[in-house]
């Protein structure tokens, strides 16, 4: 009886000792597997005008950059202003509607001097409101350009995404999540003037 009870005990501390060992292993490999994609990053997809992209919650196709004293609304401001404009196509894959967040497009690299773009609705030629699921919408995204420095000849811009979560860690509740940009492309800016604008 004292035997059964011997072999029965190292077989259960045989068995803690292995399954420790196996969640040891696989707790040491998963992490050197973050620490070898952290220092190796995949390469950004790199797209081309009009070529459209998954970024979870939307389908984006930038199709081309301009800069003029003219914003969106076709009206010249009082005082002058310069303004470096993004056109871009969006189709909401959510199942409610959206605003087009401000993180979708950001320069790169960043300019500390500007502040964050408006997002205008070019059918409307207004600030865009939300974007209805299933809707494409074509939108300029906006940003004001200092005074006094020089227009960008070209304008490489990074492709934010975003990531569904059924209920986030901090309500519960469901809601879209920035993540890191999963693309980028450059544009050659075009100079408009104001004549051909207003």
């Amino acid at each position: 009886m004292a035997d059964e009870q011997r072999r029965s005990f190292r077989q259960r501390l045989a068995a803690i000792v292995i399954a420790g060992i196996g969640t040891a292993a696989a707790s040491v490999f998963s992490y050197a597997a973050a620490i070898y994609e952290a220092a190796n990053p995949e390469p950004m997809r790199e797209l081309s005008p009009g070529e459209t992209v998954d970024t979870g919650r939307w389908h984006v196709a930038i199709t081309g950059a301009r800069f003029s004293s003219v914003p969106p609304t076709g009206v010249k401001p009082y005082e002058p202003k310069n303004y470096l404009m993004v056109d871009v196509s969006l189709d909401n894959r959510s199942a409610s509607s959206a605003y087009a967040s401000r993180r979708l497009l950001t320069l790169d690299p960043p300019n500390p001097a500007l502040k964050d773009p408006i997002v205008y609705i070019i059918k409307d030629k207004w600030i865009a409101s939300p974007i209805n699921p299933g809707m494409p919408e074509k939108l300029t995204v906006v940003w004001e350009w200092p005074q006094g420095e020089t227009p960008p000849q070209e304008v490489r811009l990074l492709i934010g995404s975003e990531i569904y979560k059924k209920r986030d860690n901090l309500y519960g509740a469901s809601t879209w999540l920035d993540r890191d940009p999963i693309a980028v492309i450059q544009l050659p800016v075009h100079m408009s003037s104001a004549e051909s604008e207003g």
